[in-house]
């Protein structure tokens, strides 16, 4: 089945015009209208992506105001379509009026056919990564667990084992690589469990020195140790009622494993330097990147501890193995980011996307969000390159290159051409051109397309 053409509205009362714009675009699938009312008619029933609208529209062929009034309806009833306006070349007011009102772009007759069919491919561009956008949107809203973001099957069906698990009060064993989003899910089986209301306290056994670790576990009293000039409670203690997250577990010197043994077996504890016992309520998730099977068999984690705390075992896949994943993460960090730094960038380009989808990612999440937040503030048009990630150095030697289309790697080319362009001749446009031996105004039009700076 051939693929569909996509919708291109013309909005021109004069027809030879039109006929001339219809013969432009034969790649597009035209749609023609000479008035607002037969325009609306088409927005409403055919949802064109793309419109091109005259200004200059009956009854009001000799000014704008008809034009104009055209534009806000499509605005109200299709606020996704690009509107591109049609003026004459002594109307630049009217054209500046109608951008400010919400058009995406404005050309001026006499009509040029490679630049309106510019101007056409990038609003066509735009249009379906602002799509890609909202669909990814609407998947992170959607998001199964709190704070788990992912359409991957893989990810969705830990989503759902840890749904069933929540409610009990098993202990439960998350196994997974660095920056998978551990922490995420242990904090998703808390939220979603009888304590909710109560404390989530998380201690990182890897990074706390071996020395100051049992006080950290279960707290200590006044003259304990040297230094020790107060009572101090501990992460144990601190977390009654509720959930204590025990992340890098597999880190954890052999000696304090023999008493967290003794603690989940008797469920009671004593401060260091202290005698009284201590009965608390705490339910135990704990994380490890590393594999527990090979750090018993190397003497490095007690079998018995193993077997007391893998109640439940749940694997949280790497991000290579989350089909899809990548690029809704990297939309979900787009938005915090811009956000966050006052940008306004409207997506990622598909090379970009393409990128990502090849990439490994050995840092999994957490490399994928420092990534992004690179590009946020590398990216010099409105949306994140593939240049921008800078992942070209990271991806295997060897590695395919991702697949691109023919029109993808014109542009990239192009784009390429006139970076090299302006960089030799230190930014000036006239230089550029002759280098290029192309006109300055088509330099102009390669420099705002690509949203490069001159």
């Amino acid at each position: 089945m051939d693929k569909p053409k996509p919708k291109l509205l013309i909005i021109e009362d004069d027809l030879g015009l039109q006929r001339q714009l219809a013969w432009t675009f034969e790649e597009y699938e035209v749609l023609s209208a000479t008035d607002q009312q037969s325009a609306m008619a088409l927005v409403a029933s055919r949802e064109p992506p793309v419109v091109t609208l005259d200004l200059g529209l009956p009854p009001d062929a000799d000014g704008a105001s008809e034009g104009l009034a055209t534009l806000e309806r499509i605005r109200k009833v299709a606020p996704h379509s690009k509107v591109i306006v049609v003026t004459g070349s002594d109307e630049r007011e009217h054209a500046l009026k109608a951008i400010d009102l919400g058009a995406y772009d404005f050309y001026q007759k006499p009509i040029e056919a490679d630049t309106v069919r510019l101007i056409v491919s990038r609003a066509y561009k735009l249009h379906a990564l602002e799509a890609e956008n909202r669909r990814l949107r609407k998947l992170d809203r959607k998001s199964p667990l709190p704070g788990v973001i992912t359409a991957s099957p893989s990810m969705l069906s830990v989503c759902a084992m840890v749904e069933r698990v929540a409610p009990t009060s098993v202990t439960v064993m998350l196994l997974g690589e660095s920056g998978t989003g551990k922490e995420l899910v242990a904090r998703a089986l808390h939220d979603l469990s009888p304590r909710e209301g109560q404390r989530f306290v998380a201690i990182n056994c890897a990074a706390i020195p071996e020395n100051l670790l049992e006080s950290e576990f279960f707290g200590h009293e006044k003259g304990a140790f040297t230094g020790a000039h107060k009572q101090v409670i501990g992460k144990i203690e601190m977390a009654d009622g509720g959930t204590l997250f025990l992340d890098e577990i597999g880190d954890m010197p052999m000696p304090l494993q023999a008493k967290l043994l003794r603690f989940l077996q008797e469920r009671t504890f004593e401060r260091v330097g202290g005698r009284a016992e201590i009965t608390v309520d705490v339910r135990i998730v704990c994380a490890t990147h590393r594999k527990p099977e090979e750090l018993i068999k190397a003497n490095q984690f007690r079998e018995d501890l193993y077997y007391r705390l893998s109640e439940m075992v749940i694997g949280i896949p790497p991000l290579r193995d989350r089909e899809g994943d990548a690029a809704l993460l990297a939309h979900h960090f787009l938005n915090v980011m811009n956000q966050q730094s006052a940008r306004n960038l409207r997506g990622i380009s598909q090379e970009a996307l393409s990128v990502m989808s090849a990439y490994q990612w050995p840092g999994n999440v957490r490399e994928l969000e420092n990534r992004v937040k690179r590009a946020v503030i590398m990216a010099e048009g409105t949306h994140i390159m593939a240049s921008d990630l800078d992942l070209s150095q990271s991806v295997p030697a060897g590695a395919a290159p991702a697949l691109t289309t023919l029109r993808e790697a014109r542009e990239r080319a192009e784009r390429e051409a006139v970076q090299r362009a302006l960089a030799q001749a230190e930014g000036n446009v006239t230089q550029a051109a002759k280098l290029l031996d192309i006109s300055r105004p088509t330099l102009y039009d390669l420099i705002r397309s690509h949203n490069m700076r001159a």
